[in-house]
């Protein structure tokens, strides 16, 4: 199938599907009639080859007990391999519902209550939750802008990692920034991490939305030391649009880190997983590259879209472009309004639904998480809304 076959600016009627992104409105906003541009998933049909297997598997009726085959974990091997030269064995990948869920669990196996975590913010909220919800410490280290580029303040970063911090959560590539981490910058992330024995664990759910060309790196293919100190976690999921079906891959190279986490796994009867997010990981990775290659660069597009209108119509709000996955992390600051002003007239007068950025940590105040994962008539109208409010 060639590419211009898909038709991203396709009408699909989310609405009345159960859809958090759509069907929560009233209960996050306060109203209905909000344009959701929150939630990160995608409002793209994904590949036919996912859709077709599960109809194929849905056609057969029955609907029992079942498990990852072999023929899934090789796919996924593959795909690693060749889009990232990261050389893993089966004997080393596992997996759990969802990648939150497998957060939850390496932080109760590889650590004890009031154990210190360090995060980079602004991160994904539930970073945070999963620590706090744990009885452990947050510990923060925050992403710099400089030069137009989000950078590690590596002092800080250095000092946090040796005030007996247990465990390092990286988001690679970040949420919300879409700030792809070079191999320099996490072989010194990396590095610190071995030399204070602080285990790493490596969300890497949006890996494979790399944009305009951008390379992502696995963290722990960076050197076989950091690979034997890394969890790994990767998932079809946000690559294919598939977040609802719960299948994560989790990867360490350690037998012993693995070993721990799938007693745990065991241990809460998380292993069976969900039918069909089982039966689409090969398909997803055996026939979705091209369909990934069409969406991101329509993604781009957006993104370049976004940045071009706000520049024209609206310079006081702006952002990053992202070099990976379809999230904006837009600047308020510069209207001169306060946190709470800003969203309060995105909801009730713009009436576009964006990601509160103070869930973010501390140093989102003024800012808001956009998901440009949606058609370009959406965005434009988003982005119309808020510049008549904001102008």
């Amino acid at each position: 199938m060639h590419k211009k076959m898909y038709n991203f600016d396709k009408i699909i009627d989310r609405k009345n599907t159960n859809s958090i992104k759509y069907d929560s409105s009233k209960e996050i906003f306060g109203q209905e009639e909000v344009l959701p541009l929150w939630v990160a998933d995608m409002d793209f049909q994904s590949p036919k080859a996912i859709i077709d297997a599960i109809k194929e598997r849905a056609e057969h009726g029955v609907f029992g007990y079942t498990y990852r085959d072999n023929q899934s974990v090789v796919a996924f091997i593959s795909w690693v391999q060749r889009r990232y030269g990261w050389d893993i064995s089966p004997s080393q990948v596992s997996g759990s519902p969802g990648i939150v869920t497998a957060l939850a669990i390496a932080v109760r196996t590889f650590t004890s209550a009031g154990d210190k975590i360090l995060i980079q913010t602004p991160v994904y909220p539930p970073f945070f939750s999963v620590i706090k919800g744990n009885e452990r410490e947050v510990v923060t280290s925050r992403l710099l802008l400089q030069d137009g580029e989000y950078k590690v303040n590596w002092q800080e970063f250095e000092q946090r990692i040796g005030s007996g911090v247990k465990m390092f959560i990286l988001c690679n590539s970040h949420n919300p920034l879409g700030k792809l981490w070079s191999k320099k910058e996490l072989e010194m992330m990396g590095e610190i991490c071995l030399k204070n024995n602080v285990l790493i664990f490596s969300d890497e759910i949006h890996a494979d939305l790399a944009l305009n060309g951008n390379q992502h790196v696995v963290m722990a293919s960076v050197s076989k030391e950091i690979g034997q100190n890394t969890i790994t976690a990767m998932a079809p999921s946000k690559t294919f649009n598939i977040a609802g079906l719960l299948n994560s891959v989790i990867v360490s190279e350690s037998p012993k880190l693995l070993s721990r986490f799938n007693k745990e796994i065991d241990n809460l009867h998380l292993g069976l997983g969900n039918l069909f997010g089982h039966i689409t990981m090969e398909p997803a990775y055996r026939e979705g590259e091209e369909w990934l290659q069409a969406v991101t660069e329509y993604i781009s597009a957006n993104a370049d879209f976004a940045f071009d209108y706000l520049k024209r119509e609206l310079p006081s709000v702006t952002f990053v472009k992202p070099q990976s996955s379809f999230l904006l992390w837009l600047d308020f600051n510069a209207t001169g309004l306060t946190h709470e002003q800003i969203r309060d007239k995105l909801a009730n007068e713009a009436k576009v639904g964006l990601n509160d950025g103070t869930t973010f940590g501390d140093c989102g105040r003024g800012f808001f998480r956009m998901n440009i994962g949606t058609r370009r008539a959406i965005l434009k109208e988003a982005l119309e809304r808020i510049v008549a409010t904001f102008k």
